[in-house]
């Protein structure tokens, strides 16, 4: 097995890709629910600085997936060609496109706090966004509920492979070993 994907099974550097990005949005799921709830201030200011830095690393991460994707085609999913299989399909294009256009919002909602937007409080990026309140408040809101959506499919997502699993169709096998 190598690190292309074939027609039956997913190559190495899939799998490696599909399961940081778990961990990453995980961890970023988790992060970002705690810090949710705290009052910025300078001992907590490094958790956002955290925050934003996975994110980014988040966004280059999915870019990388589908680039990837292009140049080697994941193989075709397993079993019939049902509503099931047409809604997971759905369900994997809406995880991308949220986990593109979250860390994009919270983007927006961080240049609009007028504040430099910093990677590994390192490199500045530019603003996407004017700084604003009535913007902060809605990039911010809509970084919320595209995350709560994510939540939810991340779930499905995830209930889904167990129950594929359960089953035995070996679809979680072969994103695990790369084969049935």
């Amino acid at each position: 097995m190598g690190l292309r994907n074939g027609p039956a099974e997913f190559g190495l550097v899939t799998r490696v890709i599909h399961w940081g990005m778990m961990l990453l949005i995980i961890g970023q799921l988790a992060l970002g629910l705690r810090i949710a709830d705290l009052e910025p201030g300078l001992a907590n200011l490094w958790l956002y600085g955290l925050h934003k830095t996975l994110g980014f690393g988040l966004l280059a991460l999915v870019v990388i997936r589908i680039a990837w994707h292009m140049v080697s085609p994941p193989p075709v999913p397993m079993g019939p060609r049902n509503a099931a299989f047409w809604a997971a399909r759905a369900a994997h294009w809406a995880i991308y496109a949220l986990v593109i256009a979250i860390p994009l919002t919270g983007w927006a909602g961080s240049s609009a706090t007028g504040l430099d937007v910093m990677i590994a409080d390192r490199w500045t990026v530019p603003s996407l966004v004017e700084a604003s309140e009535d913007g902060e408040a809605y990039w911010f809101g809509l970084h919320d509920i595209l995350t709560k959506l994510l939540i939810g499919l991340v779930t499905i997502h995830m209930l889904g492979a167990f129950k594929r699993e359960m089953e035995g169709d070996g679809t979680l096998t072969r994103m695990i070993r790369g084969r049935t």
